[in-house]
Parts: C-alpha cells; sequence; structure tokens
C-alpha cells in the first residue's frame, strides 16, 4: 500500500459521539462482545460467555501492568497551576509531561497537594522532561495522583476510575493508560475458563502516553511506533511452549500484549524468549503474527496504529465490515467499550 499522504485516509471512518463509552458496564463481564472467524459473518454475543467460544487447552494471554495515579495537580510559587502526568514509577528521577512546561526553568519547584515537591531536571526528547520528587514518585501519586484517563473520555477521572480502569490481574505498576481488553475479566469469568481448561498467563508490557497520539505519516513510512518497555517471564514462554506442542491457541488480550509477544519473538519461531526489552514495533497488514493465533480487543479509534494492528490478523477489509455491523448495532468504543474476538 502506498505512502502518498493518503494511507491514513484509508483507515478513517465515521464514528457517532455517542457511541463512545464514558463509563464502563455494570459489570466488567456484561460488556458485547463480536466474534469475528475467519470466513464468517460476525456473531453477536456477551462477554460473559468467553469460556464457551474457546477451545479447552487454549491460552490465554494477558497484560499485567497497572495503570498509576499518574495525573498531579501541583502549582508553582507564583501560584500558577500546574499538571504533571508521571510516565515512571520510579525510584530516583523520573519521565513526565507537564503542563505548561514552557514556563517552567530548570530546578524550579512544584509544590504538590501533600506538600511534597518536584523539580525539573532536564527536557528531553518527545517534549517531556525529568523530574525530582522530595518523596519517592509512587508515594506521592498514592497520595494526591489521580487516575489519568484517556483525553476522548472528556471527564476528570472519578472514584469508580480507580477500580474499574484496572484489570483485575494487575500487577507491577507503571502504565499511564489500561491495557483495555483485559478490563472485561472478573473472577467469576475467569473460574469459567479455568473450568473450560482454558490456561492464562500474562506479560507486562507499560502503556506509555504515545498509544493516544495521533499517527501521523512519518509513523507509516519509518514502519516504528513509540517505544514502550515490555517483560516477558519464564513461566509464560513455558506455557506458550506447552500449548503449542497440544494444538491448543495462543489468544491475546490486548494489542498491548500481542506487541509485547511479537517483540520478544524471534523472525521464524513460534514461542517466545523469556526476558524483557523496550519496543518500537508497528504491526500492520503484510506482517505475519508469529506468536498470536487469536485476539480479543476493544473497538478502536479511526486512523489509528491499534486498527491496523487487528487488520493484520482478519483483513482491513473485513474489519471495516464489522466496524460498520458494530456502528449499526451501537456497539460502545474505546477503553469502557465492548470488545470483539477475533481468529
Amino acid at each position: 500500500m502506498p505512502v502518498d499522504g493518503s494511507e491514513l485516509d484509508l483507515w478513517d471512518f465515521p464514528l457517532p459521539e455517542k457511541l463512545i463509552a464514558r463509563y464502563p458496564a455494570a459489570k466488567r463481564s456484561s460488556s458485547r462482545l463480536m466474534v469475528l472467524r475467519q470466513g464468517a459473518a460476525p456473531v453477536r454475543h456477551h462477554f460473559h460467555e468467553l469460556a464457551d467460544l474457546l477451545r479447552p487447552g487454549d491460552l490465554l494471554v494477558g497484560n499485567n501492568t497497572k495503570v498509576m495515579a499518574a495525573r498531579i495537580a501541583a502549582r508553582r510559587s507564583t501560584g500558577g497551576r500546574v499538571e504533571l502526568l508521571v510516565l515512571d514509577p520510579g525510584p530516583g528521577d523520573v519521565r513526565a509531561m507537564v503542563r505548561p512546561l514552557k514556563k517552567i526553568k530548570p530546578g524550579e519547584l512544584l509544590t504538590c497537594g501533600d506538600g511534597s515537591t518536584a523539580s525539573l531536571v532536564a527536557r528531553v526528547d518527545g517534549g517531556l522532561c525529568m523530574l525530582r520528587f522530595s518523596r519517592p514518585p509512587v508515594e506521592v501519586m498514592e497520595s494526591v495522583g489521580a487516575i489519568p484517563l484517556p483525553p476522548y473520555l472528556n471527564r476528570d477521572a472519578e472514584d469508580l476510575d480507580s477500580e474499574r480502569y484496572q484489570t483485575v490481574f494487575a500487577g507491577p505498576q507503571g502504565a499511564c493508560a489500561a491495557p483495555t481488553a483485559g478490563l472485561h475479566f472478573d473472577p467469576a469469568l475467569f473460574a469459567a475458563l479455568a473450568e473450560r481448561g482454558v490456561g492464562f498467563a500474562t506479560v507486562t508490557l507499560h502503556v506509555g502516553p504515545g498509544t493516544f497520539r495521533p499517527l501521523r505519516e512519518e509513523d507509516l513510512v519509518a514502519g516504528k511506533l513509540h517505544e514502550e518497555a515490555w517483560s516477558v517471564p519464564q513461566s509464560t514462554v513455558d506455557a506458550i511452549r506447552e500449548t503449542r506442542t497440544n494444538g491448543g491457541r495462543i489468544i491475546s488480550i490486548g494489542t498491548t500484549t500481542a506487541r509485547t509477544l511479537e517483540s520478544a519473538t524471534a523472525v521464524g519461531q513460534r514461542v517466545p524468549t523469556a526476558g524483557q526489552g523496550v519496543t518500537d514495533i508497528f504491526i500492520r497488514p503484510g506482517r505475519p503474527f508469529r506468536v498470536v493465533d487469536g485476539l480479543i480487543t476493544n473497538f478502536h479509534l479511526p486512523r489509528s496504529s491499534l486498527l491496523m494492528l487487528v487488520a493484520a490478523l482478519c483483513g482491513r477489509d473485513r474489519l471495516f465490515q464489522a466496524y460498520k455491523t458494530a456502528i449499526a448495532d451501537q456497539y460502545r468504543f474505546y477503553s469502557y467499550g465492548d470488545a470483539m474476538l477475533l481468529f
């Protein structure tokens, strides 16, 4: 597909504003689930039916990153308001986005609501900076931070978001956005999956603010996206290898899990290597998956890299036809929206 200024237009579609889910479903697994199998029309289900849609011996792999309460309100010595978005849990100096950044001078102290301070150490690439907190950054976030909801929700975080914008299997802190496909799982569903004989394993990819950055033509030319840190434990590698040996399928819970698994797997291999690293992988049509056989994912923004990743599994035309059906059926879109299961 040529990159001539029009490729992004091929990934655009009209989405009614009313279909953007601004709040989560009453119950995690009560969200709707569209199933898209190769060569078949979309089939309508609900997420709590997932166990019946998978086979004994399949393996689900989820991203267990935990969203930090990374949004912190602070004030300058002049009294001016500043907003901090912390991108690393620390310890030590941490990357952050500061608004407004232009007015802040190196060494200036910014006072947070609990009396702790943050000082600007240096500006770094991408409009980011390094901050040094007077207390461990995790403690400051736990004290006065708020969950950083995606900008398209057009609202501040509320008490319910502290629970619902986390997966029930969240572990290590480090994300400033949730791996949203995992938000549909609850303990009752995990129990049903275990009874069905479906396995579960985890990887970690700390989702950064780049996931919300508009996709640019230069990204398409470069074939790379924003960088994010990942890790794959040996236990997950062993589970994938055993699933492969026994003829089961590897089902990725979300695009961040898919990026992690594909980044950790060498060309020509079907099982990842345990370890950690940083990835800027850009998965789009034409790039075959090495590990992932199926994908659970939410409905994504137009003109996004996430949309392209899903299309790499099922094809652009089939995906857009499914999206057309979803819009006609009033499915809920984005982070708190409904889900798809693709094979």
